[in-house]
Formats: structure tokens, C-alpha cells, sequence
């Protein structure tokens, strides 16, 4: 294995070197931190059950939520979902990109059971990050990989953030620099009926229903969970947050968008998701914020109104389940 001396998972710059080690810790079961274009990934043999639950107890993440298995192409999709001319049409558009499609599994598919959490569908998605499309193909398989941070915290955008929250429990962290989308994959179910929005994310509602010719039924509404980031607390921070907050209270810190807070005043720690409001600058920079809000001392924050058409909808989705109960 691949651990310094002090037993913090080996972090390497992003190359041709850590592209084959990486590709060669997968083939052997262990784990390996990559950058996709959304979140750092905490990566593993899709196919190897052995392998995959390695994750779950780096993660401590409850068996019962699948993991997205991310393959390099439509075709080694096609291998592993029986895919409808909707996800395909969604496939043809955006992919490599920051979609995820979850299908019937196909017969013979090689993601194993546990990665899949004993569902009869998976969850499939094409990067496009270079490093992880890079890492799919040295591996030669299917690469299992949820956000590299602990269950239920703060998503990493840093390969610091994975080190942060993992690093001991990782064999490789491969540095990529910070992530381009800082949100993660939308996430549409393909089950019988019409295409569902599971998660919104880092690909608009408005985009996908424009290639489909057709709304999206509504997020959520599924009575089980076949997907990512559907439990009810998830992605949180330390601090207590307040959503839709018009004001900095006592003992407050603040996440602003667009100088809203700012103008009412307050004496607390605030960090403005886009002074612009720019609904792209504010995902790229949600998770990012959020623990340095944590990493300040932060033990209660005031979150500003966010609109919620296109990426305003996955940054909203992404408050609500920080604020949520723990």
C-alpha cells in the first residue's frame, strides 16, 4: 500500500505515474481518491464486493445507499444498464459530464451487488474530468466512487478536504487540484414511467427536460432510496445553519449570496457565495465554504436566499439536507 510513515494516505500530483499506481491499487482492491469535474471521488473495484466495502467503512456510510459505479463511455454503460432511448438521448447529450443515470442493472453487468446496495437497477456516470476518465480506463473496469469525505459531511472539492476527513483510510489521494463543478452529479432515474429527478446537481433541470422534449417528474418521491444522496441529512457541516435568512443574528457567521446579508449589516464571519449571484460561481463554491466555515468555528450560520431555478435548485437541495435533524 501506498501510506507514509505518519499513516496519512499518500497524496501525488495528478500525471501519468499516478494514473498507473492509482489504476494499479483499484485492480488490487484497495482505495484510491480521484478529481472528477463535480467532487473529489473516493474510488474502488465496482465489480469486487470485497473491495467496495472498503468504502462503506472508510465513508461509515449506512450499506443501504448505493453508490454511483463511474465507466468511461456510453457502451461499457450499455454493459451494465439496460438503458431506454431517453437515457440514451440524456447520454448522447451530456456525456462525459456531470449526469448520473439510474437504470435497470443489465444482465451479465459487472457492478457487483453491494455497490448497488441489493438493488435490481444501478447508478452509471461518465466523467469528464481527464483524471477520472484517465484512472477508468487504466483500471479497465468500472470504478465505484462516492464523495471522498465521511458520511453524511461536507463533500471535498480539494484532494485537503479528502485528506482532512480520510486520510488515513486511503490508499492513494491523487491531486487534480480544486474541482470545476463543486456540486455534485444530477441524478435521473430511468425505473418504468417517466424519467425522474433523484437529485438535482451540477446539470440543470431545464437542460436535461430541453434535450428530452418533456418535463422531469419532480425530485424525490420514491418510497425507497436507489440513489445517492437521497437520505435526509447529508452534506453537513459542524454549524447550525438557518436557511432563507434576511439578517446576521448574535453569535452568527453568515453565507451571503449575491451581498444580501452584507447589506443588512452584522459584525460576524460572512463568506459570499457570489457577490454576482451567479448561480454557477455559488456551487463551484458551496461545499468549499461550508468547511470554512467549520474549519473557522463556526457553530451557527445564517445562509442567505438562493434562487431556485437551474443550479440554484442542487445548491438548495444540498442546504436543506445540511440543515436537516443529524
Amino acid at each position: 500500500m501506498t501510506r507514509s510513515e505518519d499513516g496519512a494516505a499518500r497524496r501525488a500530483p495528478a500525471g501519468e505515474e499516478a494514473i498507473e499506481r492509482g489504476a494499479r491499487i483499484l485492480r488490487e482492491g484497495g482505495l484510491v481518491a480521484f478529481p472528477t469535474e463535480t467532487v473529489y471521488g473516493l474510488g474502488a473495484d465496482a465489480t469486487s464486493a470485497a473491495a467496495v466495502a472498503k468504502i462503506y467503512a472508510a465513508k461509515g456510510r449506512p450499506s443501504f445507499n448505493p453508490l454511483i459505479a463511474h465507466v468511461a463511455d456510453i457502451d461499457s454503460a450499455r454493459r451494465e444498464a439496460e438503458l431506454p432511448p431517453e437515457a440514451l438521448r440524456l447520454a448522447e447529450a451530456f456525456w462525459p459530464g456531470p449526469l448520473t443515470l439510474v437504470a435497470p442493472r443489465a444482465a451479465g453487468g459487472s457492478v457487483c451487488e453491494l455497490a448497488r446496495a441489493g438493488l435490481a437497477s444501478v447508478a452509471l456516470r461518465a466523467p469528464s474530468a481527464p483524471v477520472a476518465r484517465a484512472l477508468i480506463l487504466a483500471a479497465g473496469r468500472p470504478i465505484a466512487a462516492p464523495s471522498a469525505n465521511r458520511s453524511g459531511h461536507v463533500s471535498p472539492v480539494t484532494a485537503a478536504h479528502v485528506l482532512e476527513d480520510l486520510g488515513p483510510r486511503v490508499d492513494l489521494v491523487i491531486d487534480g487540484g480544486r474541482a470545476d463543478k463543486g456540486v455534485e452529479s444530477t441524478i435521473v432515474a430511468f425505473l418504468g414511467g417517466r424519467p425522474r429527478l433523484l437529485r438535482p446537481g451540477a446539470l440543470a433541470r431545464e437542460a436535461l427536460e430541453q434535450a428530452l422534449g418533456a418535463p422531469l417528474e419532480g425530485e424525490g418521491g420514491a418510497a425507497a432510496i436507489v440513489a445517492p444522496g437521497m437520505t435526509a441529512s447529508h452534506y453537513a457541516p459542524s454549524a447550525r445553519l438557518r436557511l432563507e435568512a434576511k439578517e446576521l443574528r448574535d453569535g452568527e457567521a453568515g453565507l451571503d449570496f449575491g451581498g444580501r446579508l452584507a447589506e443588512r449589516g452584522g459584525a460576524g464571519l460572512l463568506l459570499d457565495l457570489s457577490p454576482s449571484a451567479n448561480l454557477e460561481e455559488a456551487a463551484a463554491n458551496l461545499f468549499l465554504y461550508l468547511r470554512e466555515l467549520d474549519a473557522r468555528g463556526a457553530t451557527a450560520v445564517a445562509v442567505a436566499p438562493i434562487p431556485a431555478h437551474g443550479l440554484g435548485e442542487a445548491i438548495n437541495d444540498r442546504l436543506r439536507r445540511a440543515a436537516a435533524p443529524k
